[in-house]
């Protein structure tokens, strides 16, 4: 008789040093699918692992399951939830969304041939945090603010007709959309200095759109920072205000959190 497929694979969330505290922190989260999570070790290396279905996450079930948005959103709140715990209580390298492995022994043979790896990864992301930072543009915003006050006594003209007075209104919202881009490029620069002053590294994203994007305006610039958590407060304070005078134009600063973009996935996560 053949053998059943195997029901069960092994889904890792985050590594850690061995004896950081992972062992503690496991049984107080919940994995995907309401999973219990574990840890296994090898070496001086602990991965924070649960069980999930094996056609469900295999290489097709994936498939289906990322181009279902509500799945999707679900695997990635459950990841981000497990991650950000464990990160709370020690220092974690975030692994990839859909990081899995055949099962637990798999995942020891990765830790071993990879430790050393993993290790100079901890050992920089030690004491330092990620922050997001987004720079939107909102040009109906900027037409909504009050204009800024005139400089002298205004001139005296006669009443534009209603045909001059449309191209006075296309012409005005050219130029408030030309400015409003201009200004929240000037800010994304502004930004990119101060923060780059406090952080030690920076990872530029793609500008998030549709519905990763909820926010009014168009973000123009989604970059994440490492940043010392020392210094934290410093970076939110460097960045508070950066955009005032500049209607129509948002800063938005997120974290701290784990540092998934400092981290490296392992390759080849679904070894046979």
């Amino acid at each position: 008789m053949r053998a059943s497929a195997r029901p069960w694979s092994s889904y890792v969330y985050a590594i850690g040093r061995a004896g950081s505290g992972l062992d503690r922190t496991a049984p107080r989260l919940t994995g995907l699918r309401a999973g219990q999570l574990r840890t296994v070790t090898a070496g001086r290396l602990t991965a924070l692992v649960s069980s999930v279905p094996a056609d469900a996450f295999s290489a097709e079930g994936m498939k289906a399951q990322l181009e279902n948005l509500p799945e999707l959103a679900e695997i990635a709140r459950t990841h981000h939830t497990v991650v950000e715990g464990a990160h709370s209580g020690t220092t974690v390298l975030p692994m990839r969304l859909a990081t899995v492995y055949l099962d637990d022994a798999r995942v020891g043979s990765m830790l071993r041939e990879r430790g050393a790896e993993f290790a100079a990864l901890l050992s920089r992301l030690e004491d330092h945090a990620e922050l997001g930072v987004k720079v939107y543009a909102d040009p109906r915003a900027a037409a909504a603010a009050p204009p800024p006050a005139p400089d002298g006594p205004a001139s005296a003209t006669s009443p534009a007709g209603p045909g001059r007075a449309y191209l006075q209104r296309r012409r005005a919202q050219h130029r408030t959309q030309r400015d409003t881009y201009r200004a929240a490029g000037a800010v994304a620069e502004d930004v990119r200095q101060r923060a780059s002053a406090l952080a030690r590294d920076r990872v530029a994203h793609r500008p998030q759109q549709g519905e990763l994007a909820p926010g009014a305006g168009e973000n123009i610039a989604n970059e994440a920072y490492l940043v010392p958590t020392d210094r934290i407060r410093e970076f939110h304070r460097a960045l508070t205000g950066v955009a005032d005078g500049a209607p129509g134009v948002r800063v938005e600063v997120t974290g701290p959190w784990a540092p998934y973009s400092f981290a490296t996935a392992p390759a080849g996560s679904r070894s046979a």
